[in-house]
């Protein structure tokens, strides 16, 4: 395959797979929104297309004459909502894509997995790409939900007969993260914002190794397949210590579980109705924090020949490096 679109280029992941296709002299398709600032994209030589996840017709125009899409932008909840919209939103936008995708020819369609739609390993060993929920999580978690929901509806699609296959990366840091998404731990806590975090066991991997991972699913995955993108495996504890010691700032504290949601649901309260400012530990982050769990990447290894090449420590420093150059952190 030698013309690959990216939907989502705009994103942290989604730059960094864009980036990997033209490093790998590919022909690379941008589907973007109207109003996308593709600025960032800059550097990279590209065909734009725009389409819209809400609007079918589009996405069928766009995907005219590639060989191999790549979505990197998957619905993430962001604001207060009830997780049943949630859900409804993300799985609507998704089957729109999956629908198009069924009006032109694709040698193969990457969808971008999140490692939390993985169920826990019942032995506290690395989750790997079996783990399954025996039925639908009982945390009504509106990241959870949403990421269980398209993990399944991706497979779904796939038993139809769609080349999908999914390729997950685990916790992700690195430049482009505009907004912040993933990085807003290390912005949070390079500014000493955040008041406290939740303990829990992460794997982590640097943003242009998870782009390189989502190349090699879509040149050599297996179409109904599941492929985790790993990096380095470590606790919560280490990676904060990790982040304050590069920022040169004393690291915030640790809390319970129960207490964490507590401030979630005062800070979302005191925005939502008091006109407050946006919550610094939010149900996501809670989620992202305390349901993670080392990984197992060795069947990405063996079957696509991938293996991250950045150091935790050198992702770290590189994404600390470029939050500081665009302002995100002060000092």
């Amino acid at each position: 395959m030698e013309r690959i679109a990216v939907i989502g280029a705009t994103g942290l992941i989604g730059h960094h797979t864009a980036r990997s296709i033209w490093d790998a002299e590919k022909e690379l398709v941008v589907i973007h929104r109207r109003k996308s600032a593709l600025e960032p994209l800059a550097s990279l030589e590209y065909s734009p297309a725009v389409a819209d996840l809400d609007e079918p017709e589009s996405l069928v125009k766009a995907l005219q004459g590639v060989d191999a899409v790549i979505n990197c932008a998957g619905y993430y909840p962001t604001t207060p909502r009830p997780w049943k919209a949630e859900v409804e939103t993300a799985t609507r936008q998704m089957d729109n894509f999956y629908r198009a995708c069924t009006s032109v020819q694709l040698e193969r369609i990457v969808y971008l997995g999140a490692a939390i739609a993985l169920r826990r390993h019942p032995e506290g060993k690395p989750g790997d790409e079996t783990l399954e929920y025996e039925e639908q999580p009982r945390d009504h978690n509106a990241y959870l939900q949403v990421k269980w929901a398209m993990d399944r509806q991706a497979r779904e699609w796939a038993r139809k007969g769609l080349p999908v296959v999914i390729g997950i990366p685990s916790m992700t840091f690195g430049e482009f993260d505009y907004g912040p998404t993933t990085g807003q731990l290390i912005v949070e806590i390079a500014n000493q914002t955040l008041p406290a975090y939740v303990k829990g066991n992460r794997n982590v991997i640097y943003a242009g190794d998870a782009g390189r991972g989502l190349l090699a699913c879509c040149e050599n995955g297996r179409p109904g397949e599941r492929y985790l993108l790993t990096g380095e495996n470590t606790t919560m504890d280490d990676l904060v210590e990790r982040i304050a010691k590069l920022a040169g700032v004393k690291p915030p504290r640790p809390v319970p579980l129960k207490s964490a949601k507590a401030m979630a649901r005062v800070q979302n309260l005191r925005h939502r109705f008091l006109r407050g400012p946006e919550p610094k530990i939010t149900p996501t982050a809670i989620a992202v924090m305390s349901a993670g769990q080392f990984l197992d990447g060795s069947k990405a290894e063996k079957e696509l020949s991938f293996k991250a090449l950045e150091s935790l420590t050198d992702c770290l420093r590189r994404t600390l490096k470029w939050f500081r150059a665009v302002g995100y952190v002060r000092t």
